[in-house]
């Protein structure tokens, strides 16, 4: 799913939240002991967008600096943790890239045989490449919902947005299996020829993941604590699976709707991420995604050739924000920006770096979600200060 940021928030306050404070390591710093007072804010402008809470680390030539601003739950005072944990939505897929890239250098895969040779079963269709699943130009229907010419949303398998609100509400403890979710959205027709078009799925990311699993006979989170996780030493980073428990510390997530024409507001912190399987459905640290991000660009995680295809980027339509593999590419004032926000009801990640890794945007929020969710443009506008301050 694609962050309240990119779209999918709606501006307004719960009330004018504290302006907060800034985290305890090394509070407001760099490693120069100079304060950064454009970048704390720029968080706080996110928070007055809107946002309950907002924790940011920035990694650069200065050194790092960690803050936060606003409230790490309703009725509090206290900002969120700058090494709160947090549901990170979409940038799993960045993990999730990585992970089948590694198993492409081991010569496992290849980048553009065929994904059925290792996905039998399942009818997929034999001109879908493993490359076509990662930059979502397979065309296969995404099962979290899909909008049509008109704009209407088709429901999907599994999505708070296609279904009522109480339907989700109700539903959001449910475990789903991966393979109940890519079935029925592979009994759907495609939306277009394998490779011919881009379209954001999330079900091609759950057959990324039942492929690692079919080519290494081992489940993907055991694969990615093997390959990644580990010997990057990502400890508060989790594979939650079916598990509704978000370790602590955390900041808290809500749902807001109206029932009986009377406004009502749902914690929804413990919520089972199995939906939104591999797609949707990890755990992590600013901390965490900072290391990731400059490993993997900086090299560490993949041979150069492979960092390079998944950089390369595909034309997406959306002005200067192209997808690479498990990545966005985007062009700003201040040269290429690789990134791959995320974000599931009440949570958001934002994970952003320079191609190199050398600096890095790491930052996780938690907000009141609504039904009635609708463009923000304060809170896109904040964020692109933000990048703009950083990059």
């Amino acid at each position: 799913m694609t962050t309240p940021l990119s779209g999918r928030h709606e501006d307004r306050h719960e009330s004018a939240p504290p302006a907060g404070t800034t985290g305890a390591d090394t509070p407001g710093t760099d490693a120069a002991g100079q304060d950064r007072p454009e970048l704390q804010r720029a968080i706080e402008e996110i928070v007055e967008s809107g946002f309950l809470g907002v924790s940011l680390r920035v990694r650069d030539q200065r050194g790092e600096w960690a803050g936060s601003a606003g409230r790490a739950e309703l009725g509090g005072t206290a900002a969120p943790a700058t090494d709160a944990f947090t549901r990170i939505g979409s940038t799993t897929k960045t993990f999730a890239a990585a992970l089948v890239l590694r198993t492409v250098a081991e010569g496992r895969i290849g980048l553009d045989a065929p994904a059925a040779d290792h996905l039998p079963g399942f009818g997929l269709d034999e001109r879908i490449t493993v490359r076509m699943l990662l930059q979502h130009t397979s065309g296969v229907f995404n099962f979290t919902g899909e909008f049509d010419a008109e704009g209407t949303l088709i429901p999907g398998v599994t999505t708070p947005y296609g279904a009522t609100t109480e339907e989700w509400l109700d539903g959001r403890l449910a475990s789903h299996r991966p393979e109940d979710l890519v079935r029925p959205a592979l009994s759907k027709p495609p939306r277009f020829e394998p490779g011919a078009e881009w379209s954001y799925s999330n079900t091609n990311y759950v057959l990324a993941r039942l492929l690692v699993e079919s080519v290494t006979g081992r489940t993907f989170p055991e694969e990615m604590q093997r390959q990644i996780l580990g010997p990057l030493g990502l400890t508060g980073t989790v594979l939650p699976e079916d598990s509704p428990e978000i370790p602590a510390p955390h900041a808290r997530a809500y749902f807001r709707y109206e029932k009986d024409g009377v406004q009502e507001t749902v914690d929804i912190t413990r919520q089972n991420p199995s939906w939104l399987s591999t797609g949707g459905d990890m755990i992590s640290t600013t901390e965490d995604l900072a290391v990731f991000l400059s490993a993997l660009l900086g090299g560490q995680l993949l041979p150069p050739e492979l960092v390079v295809e998944m950089c390369t980027p595909r034309s997406t339509g959306i002005p200067s924000m192209d997808y690479g593999l498990g990545v966005f590419v985007q062009e700003t004032e201040s040269g290429t920006v690789i990134n791959h926000n995320g974000g599931v009801p009440g949570y958001a990640a934002l994970a952003a770096a320079a191609p190199d890794g050398s600096t890095t945007l790491t930052a996780v929020i938690n907000y009141v979600d609504d039904a009635d969710m609708t463009m923000s443009a304060r809170g896109q506008e904040a964020y692109q200060r933000l990048e703009s301050e950083v990059f």
